[in-house]
C-alpha cells in the first residue's frame, strides 16, 4: 500500500492530463451554453498550465480542438489568432537580441560598464545590476542572467584571492618588522602596535615582531575563515543582484519580457479601436521610470541584506585601493580578450540603435511621428512589429565583413571564405528563437477572442460589477499581490494570458479604465522572486550562487513589495496623467466584433 503515493507521484502528469477533463466535465454537460463551454476550456488550461503536466506551447495549442468541437469558433478564427501583430513584434525583437549575443555585443558592454563602476562592493554590485537591468531590456533575462554570473564570480574569486594575499603579508610583516614589505603600507609606523582585522572590522593588537609561526598559521587560519563566510554572504548578494535586476529590467520595454507583449496584444484584441494607446514609446514612457526606481530600492535592500550600510567597508570610503587592482585586472583582462570592435559588432550595434529610435519616434505621443505623418493618415498600417521585422532583416542582408578582394579566411572546417558571411544566418536564429513563447501568445489570444465570441467575458464582467464599490487603487493593489502571489508558482506568461481577459471584463463592467488594473499586473507578472523555480534567472542563480531556498525567499518578499508599491506610486502618479486614467475612454464601451 505505501508504494501506491509513490507510483501516484511519479505518474502525477498522467492522472492530472486525464482527470482533469473529467472532473470538470460536468460543467458544459449541466450547462450547455458556450459561456459554460468556453469556462470549461480555460480551467482545463489554466491547471495544464500551473502543473506543467504538458509543454506549455502545447497546452497553448488546446483552443484549436476545443472551440471547433465545442461550437464556439471555427477553426480559421481560432488558428488567424496565432499569428498577430505582437507575434510579429516579439520575433524581430528576438532576431536583434540573437544578432547581440552572437556577435558578443552585450559582453563588451557589460565589462565597459563594470569597468567604469569599479571593484568595491556596493558599487560592484551597483554596475552588476545596471548592466542586467539594461541588457535585459532588449535580450532575454535568461541569456543576461547566464552571462553575468561567470563574470560576477571571477571578479568576486580574485577579490577574495587578492585579500588573502594581503592579509598574509601585512602578518608576515608585523612578525619581522624589519623586512621590506612589497606592495603594502602599514598603517601604523614601526615601533607601535600592529592590528590585525577582526570579524567585526575591529582591531587586535599583535606584538610587534614577537608572533611565531605557528600563532601565525593561527591567526591566517582566521582570517581565512571569516573570509570565506564574508565572500560567501557577498556572493549571495551578487547572484540575486543579477537575477533580480534582469527581470526588474524586462520590464521596462516592450520587448523586454513576454507579459508586456501579451498586455499589448490583449488590449489591441479585446478593445481593437484603442488608437495604439500602448506602444514602444508609450510603454517605455511608463515602465523606464518605475523601473529606475524598482532597481535603486532593491539594490539598498540587497547592499543592507548582504553587506549591511558600512560606507566605508562596501564603498571603499578613505581606504587604500591596492587590493583592487588585481581583480580590476580580471576584468580588463576580459575586456582585452574581445579585442577592438569588429565590423559585425558595429554593423549590430548600428542596427540596433537605429531600431529604437525609429521605435520612440514612431509614435511619440506628444507629436507626430514618422509613422503618422508618411504613412499612418488612414488607419495604423505601420506598427512597432512593422519596424521591428525591417530592421531586424537587415541581419540577413548586411555581411559580417567589409567586402574585399581576395579571400577571407578559411572556416572551421578549413574551407576558404571567398564571400563574407551575413550578420545572421538561419541556422543560428533556428537554434535559438524560442518558438514556444509565440505558441503561448497565440494561445493567449485565442482565449481572449474565445471569451469575447461566447460571451464568458460579459458574463465575468457583470459578476464582478459589486466591486464597483471599491476604490480602484484598492482593486489595484490587491489584483497585484493576487498576480505576483500567483506568478512564483507559475509561468509569467501563463498568468498573464490568464487574469488580462478578466481584468479587461471587470473594469468594463465597474467603468474604471482598462490600464488601470491591467498595466500593474502586467508588470506584477515579472515580480517571481521568491522561489529557485518561479523564473529561469532565479533557477541559475541558486545553481550558481550556493543559495538556500530561504535566502531567496527572504530576499523575494520584500522585493515583491518593493515592486508592488512602486507600481502603483508609478500608476497614480505620471502613469495616470499619460493614459488619462481618470477617464473612462470611449474605445472600451466597444470590445472586438465577432470573427
Amino acid at each position: 500500500m505505501a508504494a501506491i503515493p509513490w507510483w501516484m507521484w511519479h505518474h502525477r502528469n498522467y492522472l492530472i492530463l486525464f482527470l482533469t477533463p473529467l472532473v470538470f466535465l460536468p460543467l458544459p454537460i449541466v450547462i450547455p451554453t458556450s459561456e459554460a463551454k468556453c469556462g470549461y476550456a480555460i480551467i482545463l488550461m489554466a491547471l495544464y498550465w500551473c502543473t506543467e503536466c504538458m509543454p506549455l506551447a502545447v497546452t497553448a495549442l488546446l483552443p484549436v480542438v476545443l472551440f471547433p468541437l465545442m461550437g464556439i469558433m471555427k477553426a480559421g478564427d481560432v488558428c488567424v489568432e496565432y499569428l498577430k501583430d505582437s507575434n510579429m513584434l516579439f520575433i524581430g525583437g528576438l532576431l536583434v537580441a540573437i544578432a547581440v549575443e552572437e556577435w558578443k555585443l552585450h559582453k563588451r558592454i557589460a565589462l565597459r560598464v563594470l569597468l567604469l563602476v569599479g571593484v568595491r562592493p556596493a558599487l560592484l554590485m551597483m554596475g552588476f545590476m545596471l548592466v542586467s537591468a539594461f541588457l535585459s531590456m532588449w535580450i532575454s533575462n535568461t541569456a543576461t542572467t547566464a552571462m553575468m554570473l561567470p563574470i560576477a564570480q571571477a571578479v568576486l574569486e580574485q577579490l577574495a584571492a587578492t585579500e588573502a594575499a594581503a592579509d598574509e603579508r601585512e602578518l608576515r610583516a608585523a612578525r619581522d618588522p624589519g623586512q621590506d614589505n612589497q606592495g603594502y603600507e602599514l598603517e601604523a609606523p614601526r615601533g607601535h602596535a600592529l592590528e590585525e582585522k577582526g570579524s567585526e572590522g575591529g582591531k587586535v593588537p599583535l606584538d610587534d615582531g614577537t608572533l611565531q609561526e605557528s600563532e601565525l598559521d593561527s591567526i591566517l587560519e582566521k582570517m581565512r575563515v571569516e573570509r570565506v563566510q564574508k565572500y560567501a554572504t557577498l556572493t549571495k548578494g551578487m547572484c540575486l543582484s543579477v537575477c533580480y535586476s534582469a527581470s526588474i529590467g524586462g520590464t521596462a520595454t516592450l520587448t523586454g519580457t513576454t507579459p508586456n507583449l501579451i498586455l499589448k496584444g490583449q488590449v489591441d484584441k479585446i478593445y481593437p479601436n484603442n488608437g495604439d494607446i500602448i506602444n514602444f514609446a508609450s510603454w517605455f514612457g511608463f515602465a523606464f521610470p518605475n523601473m529606475v526606481i524598482m532597481l535603486v530600492l532593491s539594490w539598498l535592500w540587497l547592499q543592507l541584506l548582504f553587506m549591511g550600510f558600512n560606507f566605508k567597508k562596501s564603498f571603499g570610503c578613505g581606504m587604500s585601493s591596492e587590493r583592487d587592482k588585481e581583480a580590476y585586472g580580471v576584468m580588463r583582462a576580459e575586456y582585452k580578450k574581445l579585442g577592438r570592435m569588429a565590423f559585425a559588432e558595429g554593423a549590430v550595434l548600428a542596427v540596433f540603435i537605429t531600431l529604437v529610435v525609429l521605435w520612440f519616434t514612431r509614435e511619440p505621443g506628444f507629436m507626430d511621428g514618422w509613422a503618422t505623418v508618411l504613412f499612418n493618415t488612414d488607419g495604423q498600417f505601420v506598427t512597432d512589429g512593422t519596424v521591428a521585422i525591417f530592421m531586424s532583416m537587415l541581419f540577413f542582408v548586411i555581411p559580417s565583413k567589409l567586402p574585399r578582394f581576395g579571400d577571407y579566411g578559411f572556416s572551421a572546417e578549413g574551407k576558404r571564405i571567398k564571400a563574407p558571411p551575413t550578420l545572421l544566418n538561419w541556422k543560428v536564429v533556428h537554434e535559438r528563437m524560442p518558438w514556444n513563447i509565440i505558441l503561448l501568445l497565440g494561445g493567449g489570444f485565442a482565449l481572449a477572442a474565445g471569451s469575447e465570441v461566447s460571451g464568458l467575458s460579459l458574463w465575468l464582467g457583470e459578476s464582478l460589477a459589486p466591486l464597483k464599490s471599491i476604490p480602484p487603487f484598492a482593486i489595484s493593489i490587491i489584483l497585484c499581490l493576487l498576480v505576483a502571489t500567483f506568478t512564483e508558482c507559475s509561468s509569467n506568461t501563463a498568468t498573464t494570458t490568464l487574469f488580462l481577459p478578466i481584468l479587461a471584463s471587470m473594469a468594463t463592467a465597474i467603468k474604471i479604465h482598462p490600464l488601470y488594473v491591467m498595466v500593474p499586473c502586467t508588470v506584477s507578472a515579472s515580480l517571481a522572486f521568491m522561489l529557485p523555480v518561479a523564473t529561469p534567472p532565479n533557477a541559475i542563480a541558486f545553481s550558481f550562487g550556493n543559495l538556500r531556498v530561504m535566502d531567496m525567499v527572504q530576499a523575494g518578499f520584500m522585493l515583491n513589495i518593493i515592486g508592488i508599491l512602486t507600481i502603483n506610486l508609478g500608476i497614480n502618479t505620471w502613469g495616470y496623467a499619460m493614459f488619462d486614467l481618470g477617464n473612462f475612454p470611449a474605445w472600451a464601451n466597444t470590445t472586438q466584433s465577432v470573427p
